[in-house]
């Protein structure tokens, strides 16, 4: 039995997210059917990150144990030659018989892109919240901060639909990194450059990224900070109001939830220090 690891992007517009839900596209089940046409082989495939429907993703991290003796670079042509070209495999690799995307996960990276610009070019509308009026910078970078730490987050995040998971899901988070980023300044290029062997698209200069790093996230709950900065840099909100909120845990104080297409899973992390499952070599 071999344990295959793919690194992942995709463009989620076209997606009812992640996880398979019957009679709708999404990812899981389009290339659960593209390693079955491979394998010969109905597998379970295992995601680091359940996305949501019009999530994008650059480094989601897959795994998947199968019989078959096609080497980790046949899966990777294979599969890219099956998927969709909204699908690509990056990376593939065989790792020890232990390894799950999900469970060994020890961080995870997301972006949310803000257009600042007043007409959104057609190549950006796509993975952008276009946001033109006038919004307080440094009042949101001074509210991202206090998402950091150990926190209770139930205030931003979304019920599973479910009472028992509710109920038994643990709302407690660790943020490492939580921040805004404007994208014509230079710490927006080296954050691309840790995370991608291409160089920095021009189109940034008229964006902000929000980028928030932690061991894992609730449902929604990176699109509803992002709400919540909105609304603190429209003045709705004081930045220090933001403990406050989360002290409340309660759902309906936060700001809206952002709008999915903004979003992208960036990277995944694992065990190993010196490599971050997502793009290049670097420390965690």
């Amino acid at each position: 039995m071999h344990n295959i690891k793919l690194i992942i992007a995709y463009e989620g517009t076209d997606f009812r997210g992640w996880q398979i839900q019957p009679g709708q596209p999404t990812i899981q089940g389009v290339l659960s059917d593209v390693v079955q046409q491979l394998t010969q082989e109905r597998l379970n495939l295992h995601g680091a990150g359940r996305t949501d429907a019009g999530v994008h993703a650059w480094g989601q991290v897959v795994n998947f144990k199968t019989h078959s003796e096609l080497a980790p670079e046949v899966f990777r042509r294979g599969c890219n030659a099956l998927l969709p070209p909204s699908i690509r495999v990056r990376e593939a690799e065989e790792v020890g018989p232990d390894f799950h995307a999900r469970w060994m996960a020890q961080a995870k990276t997301y972006a949310y892109f803000i257009y600042r610009g007043s007409i959104v070019p057609p190549f950006r509308w796509r993975y952008v919240l276009h946001v033109p009026q006038e919004l307080d910078f440094a009042a949101m970078a001074e509210a991202a901060r206090y998402f950091e730490g150990e926190r209770d987050f139930t205030s931003f995040s979304a019920s599973t639909r479910s009472e028992e998971d509710d109920r038994d899901q643990t709302m407690i988070r660790s943020v490492f990194c939580s921040e805004l980023i404007d994208g014509s300044s230079g710490s927006w290029a080296r954050l691309w450059d840790s995370i991608s062997d291409q160089p920095c698209p021009n189109a940034f200069s008229d964006e902000w990224i929000y980028r928030v790093r932690g061991t894992s996230f609730l449902r929604y709950m990176v699109r509803k900070i992002v709400g919540t900065l909105l609304q603190v840099g429209r003045s709705r909100l004081p930045a220090r109001e933001i403990p406050y909120l989360l002290e409340k845990r309660d759902r309906s104080c936060c700001g809206p939830t952002a709008p999915p297409h903004g979003l992208c899973l960036q990277s995944v992390e694992y065990p190993d220090p010196t490599v971050s499952l997502g793009g290049k070599t670097r420390e965690s």
